[in-house]
């Protein structure tokens, strides 16, 4: 399928000293990107032939320069390079797979579910050029993850590796509508399609802009996670915003994300954003993040532009950074959650680079952010994206006053931004709630001051940011409450100095469970909670109470525990 190289790091280390900048590359200031962006949204458009081989057709005429579109490593030295037009050969024989032996049609939905492996990035671009709509999950999922999505979604097909494949079997039954699994293995498995056996070529559908292309679930406070629907032009044209400006790429750069495949930053980041500007990019395939490792990278790879979450700066910070060379580095970026200033001077006085933080969601392109050449403000992430009118407005959409907190909202009348998602599948009333008045509301808190800069103060739907993954307090509660000790619980988020903050659970014990010894039965409902869900979503605070703060209705008041975690009045 691929080609296996050795690599060498280099061994040359050398302190960076003294402060760099970067100057923009595609712009001369944030009043030159409004200026400048002005994006234009044809009737058809499918980003593998519009974009990928567009920048193939350039490699073969020789108007690119020398770097891959895609460049993956791992621990034990093995890399993948593919150029543009070696990443096109390798996904029309893929997408030939799934409309040719899988049968797939425009519009049927592939669940894809691989950690950062080459053929995460295959599959991307096959359902790109089959016109089916891809929903991307985590890796950590459990069989009860797995089966609701399945279900909710109605998947025609399912791509995986061997270390979920029973998973899937497990569940598989209880789905319909699924007619096809791919497994990604040397090894084969019986009822699946081996990805190894590919054949013949394909030709790229026609696929409208807004015809749907990818779905994220993303987790809320009540429910089950929603299907969040994006178009071909949304992410495939949108995303222009993040590549050309926010992260400021060419062709020449080479920028390493660290998402997770299962996140919606990953697609920003790790596929759209990069690809529209021509750059490379680069992923080192780790089983989990390893702070030694991922400095060693940035020493040893011509990485020029680095996004990650502000829990990996705050793990890397602590580490003795001295020894490193980030001489090839030029441009660092974070969003996900808030940064704190002081991981940001740590960074800056080791590497002499500033990070510039972004903000986003699922549901968006870069709302906003700090752009180079902008004030890096600590504690605000940036001005508002040229791509969306943000404003700070009160509960009935009207916009406040600079200074005043309030929700973030985008603003959607008269025209609605077409970089905006589509809806939240098959729940028409989930997705009206995001709207009030004039604007689509983000469900966060912030302020705006005087200079634009825009103020995150907190979520208003209480979803916890927990090292940059979405944690619904509902899902953790309903895996809590089918423990037979367990009465009433209630889960907010509560400080952490690395992971920014971490799920905390509230528990009132059922009569029998009262007397146990409570440090062991903190573990046991721990590890209850892993078992039935996904583990990153485990409490990792439990506190157990007489009973929950509740108001008249008898709705329990998280907002009350949380400021009590916060240390607030």
């Amino acid at each position: 399928m691929y080609q296996l190289y050795t690599i060498f790091p280099s061994n040359f280390k050398c302190q960076i000293r003294g402060h760099r900048v970067s100057p923009p590359q595609n712009f001369t200031g944030y009043e030159s990107i409004k200026q400048q962006y002005s994006p234009q949204i044809p009737e058809y458009f499918n980003f593998a032939e519009d974009v990928l081989d567009v920048w193939a057709e350039k490699e073969k005429k020789g108007e690119k320069g020398s770097n891959p579109a895609f460049w993956w490593v791992n621990d034990r030295k093995q890399e993948v390079r593919w150029s543009f037009e070696e990443l096109g050969f390798h996904s029309r024989r893929l997408a030939n797979v799934l409309s040719g032996a899988c049968g797939l049609n425009q519009q049927d939905r592939v669940f894809l579910v691989l950690p950062r492996v080459p053929e995460w990035w295959l599959v991307n671009v096959a359902c790109l050029r089959t016109g089916t709509v891809l929903l991307p999950g985590t890796s950590q999922m459990t069989a009860r993850d797995i089966l609701h999505r399945l279900q909710t979604s109605g998947a025609r097909c399912v791509i995986t590796d061997e270390s979920l494949a029973p998973l899937l079997d497990a569940v598989a039954s209880q789905c319909s509508s699924l007619q096809h699994k791919i497994l990604v293995s040397p090894t084969k498995r019986e009822g699946w399609k081996n990805f190894g056996d590919l054949v013949s070529d394909h030709e790229c559908v026609k696929t409208r802009s807004d015809d749907p292309m990818t779905i994220f679930f993303t987790s809320g406070t009540t429910g089950s996670p929603k299907m969040t629907q994006h178009s071909h032009s949304s992410y495939g044209i949108g995303l222009t915003v993040n590549g050309r400006y926010w992260l400021d790429l060419t062709e020449r750069d080479v920028l390493w994300n660290t998402s997770d495949t299962g996140w919606a930053k990953s697609a920003w980041s790790s596929v759209y954003a990069p690809w529209i500007q021509g750059a490379c990019v680069f992923i080192h395939h780790m089983p989990r993040f390893d702070s030694h490792t991922v400095l060693e990278t940035l020493s040893s790879y011509p990485i020029s532009t680095f996004c990650t979450a502000p829990t990996a700066y705050r793990m890397l910070v602590q580490e003795d950074m001295s020894s490193y060379n980030f001489s090839n580095l030029q441009h660092c970026l974070c969003a996900g959650e808030p940064i704190n200033p002081e991981v940001m001077e740590k960074w800056r006085s080791a590497t002499g680079l500033d990070i510039y933080e972004g903000y986003g969601q699922t549901e968006t392109v870069l709302i906003a952010g700090t752009f180079k050449g902008m004030k890096i403000k600590a504690g605000a992430f940036g001005k508002a994206s040229p791509e969306y009118d943000v404003q700070v407005v009160d509960e009935a959409g009207n916009v406040l006053p600079r200074g005043v907190e309030g929700n973030l909202g985008i603003r959607v009348k008269p025209h609605k931004p077409f970089s905006l998602f589509t809806e939240y599948t098959g729940d028409p009333d989930r997705t009206a709630e995001c709207y009030v008045g004039d604007f689509y509301l983000t469900g966060d808190r912030g302020v705006m001051d005087e200079d634009d800069y825009l103020w995150f103060v907190g979520r208003a739907d209480d979803v916890i940011l927990s090292a940059g993954y979405r944690i619904g307090p509902f899902e953790v509660e309903n895996a809590l409450i089918e423990h037979q000790a367990v009465a009433e619980s209630a889960v907010v988020s509560s400080p952490d100095p690395i992971r920014g903050e971490v799920v905390k659970a509230f528990v009132v014990l059922t009569a029998e469970y009262k007397s146990q010894d409570q440090d062991q039965l903190k573990k046991e409902l721990q590890t209850y909670v892993k078992r039935v869900t996904a583990p990153y979503k485990y409490p990792r605070k439990v506190e157990f109470v007489e009973q929950l703060p509740k108001t008249v209705s008898g709705k329990i008041r998280r907002v009350e525990l949380r400021n009590k975690e916060w240390g607030r009045s």
